[in-house]
């Protein structure tokens, strides 16, 4: 998988690793990892689903690979490819290297006199991966192995997916917890907003929702909310995840950070308060509950029971 030799030393740089033979897969430490190593806050995904921040591995199976340009994605969407080319390293070493990056790229906590001891200790044997670090993770030919040999170390798995490859869904082996990104209420929003490479990509998605009811693992739905572009329409994102049986919403801000910053602004980012009453507005809809929020990632979770 190429990727060019500027962009390679611009992503470690910012704190990325890439790992394996051919170097498609890389980590990174999430700030969340950083700000529970000193006790300073979690990640609101351990709030709501009981991940621990300072044990949780960001993977990237394959990091350029993705069918969608999103105007609100964070990373470089300049050095995306929607198609797998060259070899393919086998999950059981991703995933070995993958921990070993992890472990040197906390190394200097242990010396910190203000990093939590014992939570260091753990965090060197993470016991969570989050398939969600760039790009589109059902491209990677392997996705099914990484996932059996997360759960053969004894570690649990978040896969997030833009619904773009429902024919890999349909033979997904099941991770802990699946994520289907849905960012438009219509297919006119959805390409301009996705930007996709496929002429079907609406029809992939909504398939993909289609295909949601049948994991028997937790499944939640993401709207990642970007004002002036696709904030608006509650009741239009209630039909879309009608007959999905999924268990969480996620109703969540835009953050402007990373690349997005050339695209959008400030203003793009719904206030928390607004994202409160948007997800009531849904939660009206669906028929699902608010259960939880967290107010500094701007995010409310909806609740099926």
């Amino acid at each position: 998988m190429f990727i060019p030799r500027d962009v390679v030393l611009e992503l470690e740089k910012a704190g990325y690793r890439f790992v394996g033979r051919h170097r498609h897969a890389a980590v990174k430490v999430c700030h969340w990892t950083r700000k529970s190593l000193l006790n300073r806050g979690s990640c609101y995904k351990q709030k709501f689903y009981g991940i621990q921040s300072h044990r949780c591995l960001q993977l990237a199976p394959g990091l350029p690979l993705c069918d969608h340009r999103c105007i609100f994605c964070w990373r470089n969407i300049e050095i995306t490819n929607p198609r797998w080319e060259g070899e393919t390293d086998d999950p059981a070493e991703i995933l070995e290297e993958a921990i070993a990056a992890q472990r040197l790229l906390l190394s200097g906590f242990g010396g910190n006199p203000e990093v939590d001891k014992k939570k260091f200790r753990e965090a060197l044997a993470p016991n969570h991966c989050a398939i969600s670090l760039a790009g589109e993770p059902t491209l990677y030919p392997k996705i099914n192995g990484l996932i059996e040999e997360c759960r053969r170390r004894g570690m649990t798995s978040f896969l997030v997916s833009n619904g773009q490859h429902p024919e890999v869904l349909e033979r997904l082996v099941e991770p802990t917890q699946l994520y289907i990104s849905l960012v438009a209420p219509d297919p006119e929003s959805y390409q301009r907003i996705c930007r996709p490479v496929r002429s079907d990509g609406w029809e992939r998605l909504r398939r993909s929702l289609e295909i949601l009811a049948s994991f028997s693992c937790r499944k939640v739905i993401r709207l990642t909310l970007v004002k002036g572009l696709n904030f608006r329409d509650p009741q239009a994102y209630a039909r879309m995840v009608e007959d999905t049986e999924a268990d969480f919403i996620e109703v969540k801000a835009y953050m402007c950070v990373g690349y997005s910053r050339s695209r959008l602004g400030l203003e793009n980012m719904p206030l928390h308060s607004e994202i409160v009453d948007f997800a009531r507005a849904v939660a009206e809809a669906t028929g699902y509950r608010v259960s939880d929020e967290a107010e500094l990632s701007r995010v409310v979770l909806l609740s099926r029971r």
